[in-house]
């Protein structure tokens, strides 16, 4: 039975790209966008607009990523994981155009942390303790 959280981030990135490489092939730029909770990949997908509307005529784009800038959009995703902190939920943003015949990648990161988990950590002290760390 396949378990998820059995498989480190980078790993599970990696599936994620394996999955998602049919659809990049045919895409120029857009945005793969991954959500992470206790660092196990939920919702993962592309946002993109790979289609322009003229004279009343609808066209893809004349192509998208190849299967090296593919590779290569994959191991940045992945290196960008060294610059993730302490946190296990929230959602990861790479951008990606092709620029000059190589693929350009922008990564942005977002953690979600949860008051009921954080009010665990830190119980309510007691209320002169309290008034006096504001003080």
């Amino acid at each position: 039975m396949f378990v998820v959280n059995e498989y480190s981030l980078p790993r599970q990135l990696d599936i994620v790209f394996k999955e998602l490489s049919e659809e990049l092939f045919g895409l120029e730029a857009g945005t793969v966008f991954i959500q992470i909770r206790n660092n196990v990949v939920g919702k993962f997908g592309i946002r993109h607009t790979p289609l322009a509307g003229r004279d009343g005529h609808v066209e893809g784009p004349e192509r998208g990523l190849n299967e090296h800038q593919i590779r290569a959009f994959r191991n940045m995703a992945i290196e960008s994981l060294n610059y993730k902190k302490s946190w296990t939920h929230g959602e990861i943003n790479y951008d990606f155009a092709i620029r000059k015949a190589a693929v350009v990648v922008d990564a942005q990161f977002e953690s979600n942390y949860n008051m009921a988990s954080s009010m665990i950590r830190y119980p309510k002290p007691a209320y002169k303790e309290a008034r006096s760390e504001l003080s």
